[in-house]
């Protein structure tokens, strides 16, 4: 039962639609209809709305949510050290207890050498940041013509302008009429092209062809999320990640992993990198560090890199936010990671992964409209083809991807529609608190949600 009454919800409603832009969402649609949700309450895998009717977020939120909603024990930690020491700079070789404490328990946990951290306030900063820190890296080697940076194309790094110009997908460029310089995208997941199949027709796409056709003196570093998230949860095949590495290795250019998603548990691996053994020059963490109660970023960097950059020079490092390393949303991350290792809430999303799976084998033999699932722990996607048999996609005008969320929603589950490309799409990443039995309940809503969408449009072949 709701706690508010008619006159506050649209109260609410209409002061959203007059104050409040939206991110990453139709403009026109805000103002014709205003939000389609308010939320007021958070608990497990739950969202409730000012109507009191609940919801399974089935995507954590923004992919962050990892130890699922109302956690009281963050908040606790934030009181607590917001009446010790809510915030402290740590500009001019300042520093802090908690910020300390952060970065020592960080080292335990991420792959390799990557023991030492920079600090942001979020996944864009820290991808912004990892291409300054690479660039500077090489000017300080005297080797200020590697400057290029190669992301994937359907990658998604981020919106401010360096992120966005590493992402590779063109809606984020077509915001704005100026992207940053020297931001290269290359096809993903061309395997034998990065170990030096030149006979293949996508050789010069490859990331391979790309350097060999600018030079590698001219390449600072790659980036690569492990699994592709807001491009659709695309797994590369299974030697990918290493045939980039060796690639960079070759070459002498940096790798960088961008694990915004994939960190902290999602992918059934404390990293998604950790599940090809993999380990990257540098690594961009966000969401899942503090499971999006407090903002908090970082880029964890090698020893290796750290000590070289010391070495040669003296000057002062000019980079860094207000909130780096931010006392209050440390000590929220030391609590958030203290229980992802607790509760085992990895090893969870390991576990549930072949539950997953099964529910996606389900719903395909069931419905004929539903194909291509994957999962990788509790990281998972499926897509909607008009005839999979034949391999014919919906067409755009269609929006059988915008049209299942909706449907979804009706039922009371929150999911994402990916359409970049034309693709169609859903995308799933639920609290890794999630239970065998609630996994099982959201396959039901779904195969409701897909047959209501199979009765209301009519589905002929393109």
């Amino acid at each position: 039962m709701s706690k508010y009454n008619e006159e506050t919800i649209n109260k609410l409603r209409e002061l959203d639609r007059r104050h409040y832009l939206h991110p990453t969402t139709s403009l026109k649609e805000h103002q014709e209809n205003g939000p389609k949700r308010i939320f007021t309450e958070g608990k497990g895998i739950y969202l409730t709305d000012v109507n009191g009717d609940q919801y399974i977020d089935a995507l954590s939120s923004l992919w962050n949510v990892n130890i699922g909603h109302g956690r009281k024990e963050l908040g606790e930690v934030a009181s607590k050290q917001m009446g010790k020491l809510a915030y402290s700079s740590s500009f001019n070789n300042l520093s802090h207890e908690t910020v300390i404490q952060l970065s020592e328990k960080l080292a335990t946990i991420t792959p390799g050498d990557l023991n030492v951290f920079f600090y942001t306030s979020g996944g864009s900063e820290s991808n912004d940041t990892a291409f300054k820190l690479v660039r500077h890296y090489w000017k300080m080697k005297g080797k200020p013509e590697k400057k290029k940076i190669i992301g994937l194309e359907r990658a998604y790094h981020g919106i401010t302008m360096g992120a966005t110009s590493a992402t590779g997908i063109k809606q984020f460029h077509n915001m704005t009429n100026s992207l940053a310089p020297d931001f290269l995208h290359a096809a993903a997941h061309k395997t034998n092209c990065e170990y030096g199949d030149k006979s293949d027709s996508d050789f010069s796409r490859s990331i391979r062809g790309i350097i060999e056709n600018e030079g590698p003196e001219s390449i600072a570093a790659v980036i690569v999320e492990p699994i592709q998230g807001a491009g659709g949860v695309i797994i590369p095949p299974e030697d990918y990640l290493e045939a980039v590495r060796e690639l960079c290795d070759q070459y002498g250019i940096l790798m960088i992993a961008d694990e915004v998603i994939c960190g902290f548990g999602r992918t059934g691996k404390m990293f998604g990198v950790d599940n090809w053994n993999v380990v990257p020059d540098l690594m961009c963490i966000a969401k899942g560090i503090t499971s999006g109660y407090i903002p908090l970023g970082a880029v964890a960097i090698s020893e290796r890199l750290r000590d070289s950059l010391s070495e040669v020079s003296n000057d002062v490092f000019f980079h860094g936010f207000t909130y780096s390393g931010h006392p209050t949303a440390c000590a929220v991350a030391l609590k958030n990671i203290e229980i992802l290792q607790k509760e085992k809430l990895t090893e969870n999303a390991r576990n549930l992964e072949s539950v997953l799976q099964k529910g996606f084998k389900y719903l395909e033999e069931k419905h004929s409209i539903f194909t291509k699932p994957r999962a990788k722990g509790l990281l998972g996607a499926f897509e909607l083809f008009e005839d999979r048999e034949e391999n014919i996609p919906f067409a755009p005008e269609k929006m059988a991807a915008q049209k299942l969320v909706e449907e979804c929603l009706t039922r009371k589950l929150i999911v994402r529609a990916v359409t970049f490309g034309g693709t169609n799409i859903i995308a799933l990443s639920p609290p890794l608190v999630i239970t065998r039995v609630e996994i099982e309940n959201l396959i039901d809503i779904l195969s409701n949600s897909i047959q209501a969408l199979e009765k209301s449009v009519k589905f002929q072949s393109v």
